[in-house]
């Protein structure tokens, strides 16, 4: 069995950039108040159902 190296390893420096180059993305969706509501996705559908399936 080998013992640790006495001498730290030095730190890792990432690619010029590479931490910079993230974009923010807005996901909300505005919608009026006169627009049905919109369809829920499929987790959040499931989540329901389960939730309707334990207060039964």
């Amino acid at each position: 069995m080998t013992r640790p190296s006495s001498a730290p390893r030095g730190e890792h420096t990432p690619a010029p950039g590479a931490t910079w180059e993230t974009r923010l993305v807005r996901t909300e969706q505005v919608i009026d108040d006169d627009q049905p509501d919109p369809v829920p996705n499929r987790k959040t559908r499931r989540a329901m159902q389960r939730a309707a399936r334990r207060n039964k």
